[in-house]
């Protein structure tokens, strides 16, 4: 029981725009949503540039409309990219969350459109941040629980007594919950 005879609609976003809502109507398949069945469908749209979510839902009519969506892939003939949207949870009014509608990021990182940004980002934090792991460096943990300092030395000893006071002025503060 994991097809469904419902209508399925989908709506997929790019950094361009959006296709707003499409109803998946022709497969390959002679009959659509099958339960361990791979259906294929054309949706015609402008080019939306690196897609980033999709929304799928059904209508929920029919009998047995419950529907355990595994994953969507989308294949941009222009780039000749292939967009993975990992879903692997009921669409149902019975099950999981009782939703018919799922908002799916992208699950391929390299697609993602901010890549080099985030790339960029991680250097720069790295450039700001190495200085707490370059040789010589006393390192402080702050531990709420015991109200005291972890220091871990250059010289790989660790005093966890959890001291009261800040014997080693301000070197670096992590606050640890548990």
């Amino acid at each position: 029981n994991a097809g469904t005879e419902a209508d399925v609609y989908i709506s997929v976003y790019g950094e361009r725009g959006d296709t707003g809502s499409r109803q998946l109507l022709r497969s390959q398949k002679s009959k659509k949503f099958l339960k361990g069945q791979t259906d294929i469908f054309a949706v015609e749209a402008v080019h939306l540039g690196c897609l980033y979510k999709i929304v799928i839902r059904h209508n929920g009519l029919g009998s047995g409309n419950g529907w355990f969506l595994d994953k969507v892939v989308i294949k941009d003939p222009i780039t000749d990219l292939d967009y993975t949207f990992l879903c692997r949870r009921w669409l149902d009014q019975g099950q999981d969350d009782v939703s018919i509608a799922r908002e799916l990021p992208v699950t391929d990182a390299s697609t993602f459109p901010g890549r080099q940004e985030l790339k960029l980002k991680r250097e720069e934090v790295w450039a700001a941040e190495k200085w707490k792991f370059q040789k010589g460096t006393t390192l402080q943990f702050y531990n709420r629980l015991t109200r005291g300092f972890i220091c871990l030395y250059p010289d790989s000893r660790v005093d966890a007594l959890g001291d009261k006071k800040n014997k080693y002025g301000k070197v670096f503060y992590m606050w640890m919950y548990a």
